[in-house]
C-alpha cells in the first residue's frame, strides 16, 4: 500500500500519481483537489491502472459521503421540536458547504424562511448576542470541536443548552465519545465509507466493466439531550427570587424565653430559605421553576445543589459567592406547630441587582415572578420592576424586614403578608384599613394569612375572609410557603383568584401537618386527588 499526500498542492499531487504509476500499482483512491486535477488520470489510464474519485463534489463520479443529507438530518432534528429560528455554524473544511446546502434545502422544505444573518463562519460576539436574545434558539455545526468551543463560552456566561439553546453538530468517528458535556451529535462513518470505497476499487480492479455503487449510510442522531423546545415557546416559567439557606429544626415542648433554658427533643436539617421552599413547592405541584438566589463556597451549597436538581429546579441563576457562607436558618418549633426563627443571612446578602440584570432572559418566557424580602430590598425591587417591564405577574412576601422600599409596592401585584408582617409594616388601623392602605400605595391584592384562622384576602373588587382548613398542625413553619407557591400555581393554569386562593389553603393546610418546610410541601397529584373530594368545583 502506498500513500501520497497532497497538501493542497498541485504538484504534489501529480508527483503522487507519478509514483503509483512508477510502482505500477494494482488500483488507486484518489481524492483530487480540483476538477482540474482530473487531467492526470491518462497517466493512470496509460498504465492500465484502476481508480476510483472519492470526497470531491465537482467530479460526477465520484464517491462521497452524504455531507448534505447529514446537515439537513441536523437541522431536522431541531425543526421537529417547533424551532423555526435556526442558525448554521461552519468551519472551513471539504464538508462544509455540502452541510450547509442541507440545512438550506431543510428550511426551504419545512417552510422557514433562509435569513442569511443567521450563517456564522465562527463564534463570534454577534452569535452569542443572538443566543442570549433569543433571536436563536437553534444551532447546527459542522465540526464537533466548534460546538465544544460554543457550549464552553455559554456555560462560562451561566447560559445552558438546552434550555437556553438547543445544539446538532456533526462527530468525527475517530473522537472518542464525551460523557460531558452531552451534545447531541450525527457520527460521520470515516471507518464505514473507507471500507467501503476499498471494496469498490477492488470489485474495479476485477471487472473494469463494474459500476460502482455510491455510499448510502445515513447515520442517526445519537441522542436528544441537547435538544429541547424552543425557549420562547417553552411551557412559561415561575421565577423565584429569594432566600437559600440551610435550615436547623429544633423541637421542643416549649419556645426558649428570656432567662429560661429549653431542652431540646430532637433536630433536623433541610435545605430551606423562603426562595427554595417556593421553588419546591411550585415545582411538585407542576410547575417549571426558575430560581434566582446566592450560595457560599462551602459543603452546605453542596447540599443545595443536589438537593434542587433532585426536585428538577432550574439553578442556572444560582451564584456560589466564593467569599462567603451559605445562608443558615435555625427554627425551633414548639410541640403545638408554633415556631420561632433565627436567620443568618450569608450569601444571600450578596445577592444584588446585577444577578437580577444579569438573569433578565428568565423572566421572558416567566408568568409569575414570587419574591421575599430575605434578600436585600434593593434587589428584590430590581426584580418587581424587572418582572414588570416583562409582563410578569409579582408575589411579594414581607418577611424579615420592618418597612419596604416606598416605590416597590407599585412593582407588586399580590402582596402576601401574615399578620405579625402586617401589622410591623403598618402599624395603625384595622385589618382591613391596613390591606387598603397598602392597595393606596400601588399592590392590586393584598392577602394577609391568619394561621389557624385562614386568610383575608383584599383586592379593588373583591374582599373576603377565607376559613383555614381544619388540619391537626405539627409545624407551621411553612404554610406560608405552601400557600404563595399553590397561589402562583394555580393561577398560572387558569384559576380564578378565588379558586386559587382557596387551593392554596389546603395546600398550607397539609404543610402543617408534617415537620419540616420542604419534606411537608404537597404534590399535585395528592393535593387534586383531595381536591376532587372535598371541593372539586376549584377545579372545574
Amino acid at each position: 500500500m502506498l500513500v501520497a499526500e497532497s497538501a493542497g498542492q498541485e504538484k504534489l499531487e501529480l508527483r503522487g500519481i507519478s509514483a503509483f504509476c512508477r510502482h505500477n500499482v494494482s488500483g488507486v483512491l484518489w481524492e483530487p483537489l480540483t476538477p482540474e486535477s482530473t487531467r492526470y488520470a491518462e497517466q493512470l489510464r496509460s498504465y492500465g491502472i484502476p481508480f476510483l474519485y472519492f470526497d470531491s463534489d465537482s467530479i460526477k463520479d465520484a464517491l462521497n459521503i452524504d455531507y448534505e443529507q447529514m446537515g439537513y438530518d441536523a437541522s431536522m432534528a431541531l425543526v421537529q421540536s417547533r424551532h423555526t429560528d435556526i442558525a448554521c455554524l461552519l468551519t472551513p473544511g471539504t464538508r462544509t458547504e455540502r452541510f450547509f446546502s442541507g440545512y438550506r434545502r431543510c428550511l426551504f422544505e419545512s417552510g422557514i424562511p433562509y435569513q442569511e444573518n443567521l450563517v456564522f463562519r465562527e463564534i463570534s460576539d454577534n452569535l452569542i448576542h443572538k443566543i442570549t436574545s433569543q433571536t436563536i434558539t437553534g444551532i447546527v455545526s459542522s465540526h464537533f470541536k466548534t460546538s465544544l468551543e460554543l457550549y464552553r463560552n455559554l456555560d462560562t456566561l451561566h447560559y445552558q443548552i438546552p434550555q437556553d439553546v438547543s445544539l446538532v453538530s456533526l462527530r468525527d468517528d475517530s473522537r472518542d465519545l464525551t460523557a460531558f458535556p452531552e451534545i447531541s451529535t450525527l457520527t460521520i462513518p470515516h471507518f464505514r465509507f473507507g471500507r467501503h470505497i476499498c471494496t469498490q476499487l477492488v470489485s474495479l480492479m476485477e471487472n473494469p466493466e463494474y459500476s460502482l455503487l455510491p455510499f448510502q449510510e445515513r447515520p442517526p442522531l445519537d441522542h436528544n439531550s441537547s435538544i429541547g423546545i424552543p425557549c420562547t415557546k417553552r411551557t412559561q416559567s415561575i421565577i423565584v427570587v429569594g432566600s437559600i439557606n440551610i435550615d436547623t429544626y429544633l423541637k421542643m415542648d416549649q419556645l426558649p424565653s428570656t432567662g429560661k433554658s429549653t431542652i431540646t427533643t430532637s433536630s433536623a436539617v433541610y435545605p430551606g430559605g423562603k426562595g427554595v421552599n417556593q421553588a419546591i413547592g411550585a415545582t411538585r405541584l407542576g410547575a417549571h421553576v426558575i430560581l434566582i438566589g446566592a450560595v457560599g463556597s462551602d459543603v452546605d451549597a453542596d447540599l443545595i445543589y443536589s438537593s434542587l436538581h433532585a426536585q428538577g429546579i432550574d439553578t442556572g441563576a444560582v451564584r456560589c459567592c466564593s467569599d462567603n457562607v451559605t445562608g443558615k436558618a435555625y427554627i425551633f418549633v414548639q410541640k403545638n406547630g408554633d415556631s420561632l426563627i433565627s436567620i443568618l443571612a450569608g450569601a444571600n446578602a450578596a445577592l444584588s441587582p446585577e444577578d437580577i440584570q444579569n438573569n433578565r432572559r428568565y423572566f421572558k418566557n416567566g408568568r409569575f415572578c414570587l419574591v421575599q424580602t430575605e434578600i436585600p430590598q434593593t434587589t428584590v425591587l430590581a426584580a418587581c420592576r424587572t418582572a414588570r417591564s416583562c409582563g410578569v405577574s409579582t408575589i411579594l412576601k414581607p418577611s424579615a424586614c420592618s418597612s419596604l422600599e416606598p416605590e416597590l409596592l407599585q412593582y407588586v401585584d399580590i402582596l402576601v403578608p401574615n399578620l405579625n408582617e402586617i401589622s410591623l409594616l403598618c402599624p395603625e388601623g384595622t385589618l382591613e384599613e391596613k390591606a387598603g392602605y397598602f392597595l393606596s400605595q400601588g399592590a392590586g391584592t393584598v392577602i394577609v394569612t391568619l394561621g389557624a384562622d385562614g386568610c383575608y384576602v383584599k383586592s379593588r373588587d373583591w374582599e373576603e375572609y377565607i376559613p383555614a382548613v381544619n388540619f391537626k398542625a405539627v409545624d407551621n413553619t411553612g404554610a406560608c410557603d405552601a400557600f404563595i407557591s399553590a397561589l402562583a400555581v394555580y393561577l398560572q393554569k387558569g384559576r380564578s383568584l378565588q379558586q386559587a386562593v382557596q387551593i392554596a389553603t389546603y395546600a398550607a393546610a397539609f404543610s402543617i401537618t408534617r415537620e419540616g418546610v420542604s419534606p411537608s410541601l404537597i404534590d399535585q397529584r395528592s393535593l387534586e386527588a383531595y381536591l376532587h373530594q372535598e371541593a372539586p368545583q376549584l377545579l372545574e
